[in-house]
């Protein structure tokens, strides 16, 4: 498996194959949506076939956000989703960033498993109009790197 930084373009082709995703993503809205914030898009390289991506951008100068990503059925079960979790961290603490957010829904058990067994801890809740939709805000400290 290779993680690597990838293109926005890439993304969308990985964001495509994940089912769970209700919303299918666009190139332009993407784009729209990260502005000319700093951003991250990292993808998963598993035997020549992308199956992992994880986009975030810059909330201020303290504080990164990680906003979107997923893992395709054929790339889960063989730590993907932690790998890319581990490469954002390492590029927000290399950009002096002292705080990672992210937000995920009630329906979403594993990336919920994922973030607490990395530390992330919950700070708030968005309730939705079902359970299975709630949103659950997320945050952990980065000791940014010299």
């Amino acid at each position: 498996m290779i993680i690597r930084e990838g293109t926005l373009a890439e993304a969308v082709e990985v964001l495509h194959k994940i089912d769970e995703l209700a919303q299918k993503e666009s190139l332009e809205a993407l784009k729209k949506r990260i502005g000319d914030k700093p951003s991250l898009v990292l993808v998963a390289d598993l035997d020549g076939e992308l199956c992992g991506v994880k986009i975030g951008y810059q909330l201020d100068d303290d504080c990164f956000y990680s906003w979107l990503g997923g893992v395709t059925k054929s790339g889960r079960r063989r730590g993907i989703a932690q790998a890319l979790l581990h490469a954002q961290e390492r590029w927000v603490a290399k950009h002096g960033y002292t705080s990672l957010r992210v937000k995920s829904r009630n329906c979403f058990a594993g990336m919920l498993c994922l973030l607490l067994n990395n530390h992330y801890q919950v700070e708030h809740l968005e309730k939705k109009d079902t359970l299975d939709q709630y949103r659950l805000h997320f945050v952990k400290k980065i000791t940014p790197a010299d």
